[in-house]
């Protein structure tokens, strides 16, 4: 009989703000609701605001009576320096284990990286079946993917972020590991300034030929997300908690999530809420 093996889903870039905790959390609950067991680590070890999107979800749902579908968060385990082995980072050890806890009884783990270059990050993305990259519609954030000319029209070379998700791709090769299916997802997308969207979506049509991704739609920018965070829920809870009537906003956003899980392409997943 084989072992299992849990799909891992990593969500990464090196800048705060794209929405990686937000894209994580709404990724895992909308596995959670289709029936699928999913865990979660945050490698933000500072600031986790995964870890605390659960726990708020937790403690809402005991002062409420509430049991929504919930991914099952695990904090990275403490490590005494004297069961590693030699030459062996006190940091993978803590990653490994951490995965080697959740993978018996996940379909799905997912992974939220910090907005930074770390260690756990660098080990996370040459873990990833699936990498998502949450990226906001601007240059300042597309620097992280390519360098461009000052018109934002010419890619001259790929950027530091890039080059670390080609060292992973490279890791995962000489380990005979499938490739990884990379998707950049356009997120927090405004309404407004149409020719710098056009530019962002050229530039990327562009880059993903030349780099090896795909591209996927995102969020539009939305107060909600930030209301929801305090009790942890996302807006596939809504129902749950008495909204029986979803405002335009609303509709909008779930068929925004829809439309993300769809091209994820997950294995064994069809959007089905």
């Amino acid at each position: 009989m084989g072992t299992h093996v849990a799909h891992i889903i990593v969500v990464g870039n090196e800048k705060g703000g794209a929405g990686k905790s937000t894209v994580s959390m709404h990724v895992a609950t909308a596995l959670a609701r289709m029936g699928h067991k999913i865990g979660c680590l945050d490698l933000d070890l500072r600031q986790k605001t995964m870890g605390r999107y659960v726990l708020n979800r937790q403690t809402y749902m005991q002062q409420e009576g509430l049991d929504l579908p919930t991914p099952t968060y695990h904090e990275l385990p403490e490590v005494h320096p004297a069961t590693l082995s030699e030459g062996e980072n006190i940091l993978d050890h803590r990653l490994s284990a951490a995965v080697a806890m959740l993978e018996p009884d996940c379909d799905f783990i997912l992974i939220d990286c910090p907005g930074s270059h770390t260690r756990l990050s660098q080990v996370a993305h040459s873990l990833a079946d699936t990498l998502i990259t949450p990226l906001n519609d601007s240059f300042v954030d597309f620097d992280l993917l390519a360098h461009t000319d000052t018109q934002g029209e010419t890619i001259t070379k790929p950027s530091v972020y890039a080059e670390m998700v080609w060292n992973a791709r490279q890791l995962r090769a000489q380990a005979g590991l499938a490739p990884i299916d990379w998707i950049v997802v356009r997120n927090r997308l405004g309404a407004q300034n149409m020719v710098n969207k056009q530019k962002m979506e050229s530039a990327l049509e562009k880059l993903s030929k030349r780099i090896g991704f795909r591209t996927a739609p995102g969020f539009n920018e939305r107060v909600i997300f930030r209301e929801l965070f305090p009790r942890g829920l996302t807006l596939l809870d809504l129902k749950d908690i008495g909204i029986s009537q979803l405002n335009i906003s609303n509709v909008a956003a779930r068929q925004e999530l829809r439309d993300l899980i769809k091209a994820l392409n997950l294995p064994g997943v069809t959007p089905d809420f």
